[in-house]
């Protein structure tokens, strides 16, 4: 395994439980992370990166035991890491930049570390860029440099923290195929709100929710937990808003009304059927953790 974690759990100062005993074990490939605001997926790559260390629980990253100086360590130096907000330097370059991180990565032989410089610059498409100073660089730029940077020293696994949040849309489509080729090879535990990200990038997803591991399986069993029970819904007459108890996945006002994708067992008449989206999926089995505050056992492999 090259991210396991056994009841791993995080209480902060004044009680509250960042994390509640989450078992992950992911191989290879690229995983998506998801969980609402407050999830713990922060907390649960800062643990993984070894800036927070858990309250208890075991950790392991790409062999090493996060519990042992040593490990800590070599998980420091190897590991792979693009967090939502990277400091750069803007008055260096690209390349002058990622020659910084392949010092600071112990890569001490110049030509090894010019190579990979030249590598990595290539693959996250900024060859042209390379001598300009990070100042002049537009946002989607600056994630594919720290993409770049977290390349260097050809790490096993690679964690990747909210990577497309603020781009525009053209640079999302960019950043998302630059992503999907990630996996190859290593481990990717990409952590997101952004569920298009996931379904477009990650053939495995895992679902945090309140400190708890409560979904991890391949993203198209999350979309199953919506199948059968996706309706799209127009009120009429008196009616107002969506049905009760009903999860609602998004809504589009037009002139003659209010239409609502919905996720229910009980749809209201009139409803139509439609095939489920990851989107669907998520609220399905989000919307039923909160409506019931399940303690049943989740959906993990």
């Amino acid at each position: 395994m090259n991210i396991t974690t056994e009841q791993l759990t995080k209480v902060h100062p004044g009680g509250l439980c960042a994390l509640d005993a989450v078992d992950l074990h992911i191989e290879s490939g690229t995983v998506g992370l998801l969980g609402a605001n407050g999830a713990g997926k922060t907390t649960l790559l800062r643990i993984l990166t070894g800036v927070l260390r858990p309250t208890s629980g075991r950790v392991h990253v790409a062999g090493h035991d996060l519990s042992t100086s040593s490990g800590l360590a070599a998980v420091k130096r190897t590991l792979g890491y693009l967090p939502q907000e990277l400091s750069l330097y803007p008055d260096l370059t690209a390349r002058e930049f990622l020659d910084y991180i392949g010092v600071l990565k112990g890569i001490h032989d110049r030509r090894e570390r010019r190579r990979q410089v030249d590598e990595r610059i290539t693959e996250v498409g900024l060859s042209d860029r390379a001598g300009e100073r990070l100042a002049g660089f537009s946002g989607g730029m600056k994630r594919r440099v720290g993409i770049a940077q977290a390349l260097m020293g050809a790490p096993t696994v690679l964690i990747v923290d909210e990577p497309t949040t603020g781009l525009d849309p053209h640079e999302r489509m960019r950043f998302r195929t630059l992503l999907a080729g990630l996996g190859r090879g290593r481990t990717v535990l990409l952590s997101t709100h952004i569920l298009d990200d996931v379904a477009q990038t990650c053939p495995d997803v895992a679902v945090l929710a309140s400190g708890r591991l409560v979904f991890h399986d391949s993203t198209t069993a999350l979309v199953s937990r919506a199948a059968g029970c996706t309706y799209v819904h127009r009120p009429t007459g008196h009616a107002e808003g969506p049905p009760p108890g009903a999860e609602v996945v998004s809504a589009v006002t037009t002139s003659t009304g209010t239409e609502y994708r919905i996720v229910t067992t009980s749809p209201p008449a009139g409803a139509r059927p439609v095939e489920p989206s990851l989107d669907d999926g998520y609220a399905a089995l989000l919307g039923a953790d909160v409506r019931t505050h399940s303690t049943s056992i989740p959906t993990v492999r």
